[in-house]
């Protein structure tokens, strides 16, 4: 079975076709082709290469996604890196989408209906959702009847206790579905198995404190397989400080903001969500590897960011830890969580209390899917590669193995 999948981002686009046999093998396989494209004012940077190690590297000075993602799914069986002889050969296409709101959990078929319960919670991941609902209209365009799946990063959270998913205001939030959603759920879910593979144990046996941290950051208490509680909420603003997005503010900054400022909504949320984190503390960059640089360069603002970062971090560990009782594994992952040794050391370095404790020599040259914990350490300190699009690849293969896409919304 051909899958492609499409992770659409607010500034990237990325794609990749796998091949799945008769059964799912332990270990994600490298893709057949895959394609990344990144946004920028006035130009895309596209590179696309597929299993054979041709690599095709070009910058497109077209920022519409629709033509983008129409010419990188051009390439599949046109030129070069192409893998098929014609795209009707894809069996089925994965989608990751950020928010499914009340009404999606399990992954569905997308049809018009789906897409339309979709877009109605645009509002609620601004950045993300109209970008997956182009690549599913783009998909429509080039392929077809080709069957389409919605993977929800929702949906690994949407069974959290409720003390952990209501949030303390008027009942009737909870009644008109104003609650704690969490994301990431795909990439955390994954996580969760696939320390249990390098653990040797059930995933369900586990108690887990699982932290993604890239452009976008979650922690995620993960206890015998299930999310119990996690730092992002009713939208992807909440919770860590993050490249761009703020995290968690007193909600009295923006009442004051909006009365006494005269802040329209509509700023707050760019300023919330485009000027904050990072680079809005740094005003060098969101881009950690441009934080740390700048930091060991004696810049005051980095140094700042760097350490609101890092003490954020220790605090949702903690408070992930508290909820679980005890933990079994720590995990990395995600673009700063896989590749900056500075932000692994300095997060664990005050959770020893916990158990914790980090090889330093392991830490600074890791191995993808690794243990860096110390030998004394109670906890085991893993490093693990985000791997949202094969989890998606493997929900679909699933699905449709068994005939069972579900297409109606709860």
């Amino acid at each position: 079975m051909k899958i492609l999948v499409l992770n659409s981002g607010s500034s990237s686009q990325k794609a990749c076709l796998y091949e799945i046999g008769a059964s799912l093998p332990e270990h994600p396989p490298a893709c057949l082709w895959e394609a990344q494209a990144e946004f920028g004012s006035d130009a895309v940077s596209v590179t696309i290469k597929n299993s054979q190690g041709v690599v095709q590297e070009e910058r497109i000075h077209c920022t519409a996604r629709e033509h983008i993602l129409s010419y990188m799914l051009s390439t599949l069986s046109v030129g070069p890196e192409k893998v098929l002889a014609h795209p009707s050969e894809i069996d089925v296409v994965g989608h990751r989408v950020v928010h499914g709101g009340p009404h999606f959990e399990e992954p569905v078929a997308i049809t018009p209906e789906v897409r339309a319960a979709i877009s109605d919670v645009t509002e609620l991941a601004p950045l993300h959702t109209p970008a997956a609902i182009e690549g599913m209209d783009v998909i429509q365009k080039q392929l077809g009847d080709v069957p389409q799946v919605a993977v929800f990063d929702t949906g690994f959270h949407r069974q959290m206790p409720a003390a952990a998913a209501i949030y303390p205001g008027p009942y009737e939030w909870m009644e008109s579905g104003i609650r704690r959603y969490g994301f990431h759920g795909i990439n955390h879910q994954y996580c969760n198995g696939r320390a249990a593979q390098l653990l040797k144990r059930d995933p369900k046996s586990l108690k887990v404190v699982s932290c993604h941290i890239g452009n976008g950051c979650s922690v995620t208490a993960i206890d015998h397989g299930r999310s119990v509680d996690t730092t992002m909420g009713f939208t992807p603003l909440d919770g860590l400080m993050m490249g761009t997005r703020s995290g968690a503010v007193d909600p009295g900054i923006l009442i004051y903001l909006m009365s006494q400022r005269g802040i329209s909504a509509t700023q707050l949320d760019h300023m919330l969500n485009q000027e904050s984190g990072l680079l809005g503390i740094s005003g060098i960059s969101s881009d950690m590897r441009e934080i740390f640089a700048a930091m060991q360069q004696g810049h005051q603002r980095a140094t700042l960011a760097f350490d609101i970062f890092v003490h954020r971090l220790r605090s949702a560990v903690g408070s992930m830890a508290a909820v679980l009782g005890e933990v079994d594994a720590l995990i990395f992952t995600a673009g700063i969580g896989e590749h900056s040794s500075e932000v692994r050391a300095a997060a664990c370095s005050t959770l020893a209390f916990l158990g914790i404790k980090i090889d330093a020599e392991l830490n600074a040259r890791p191995k993808l899917d690794a243990d860096i914990s110390a030998p004394d350490s109670r906890v085991r300190v893993l490093v693990i590669r985000a791997e949202e699009d094969w989890a998606i690849a493997t929900q679909c293969w699933k699905l449709m193995s068994v005939g069972s896409l579900v297409s109606t919304p709860d």
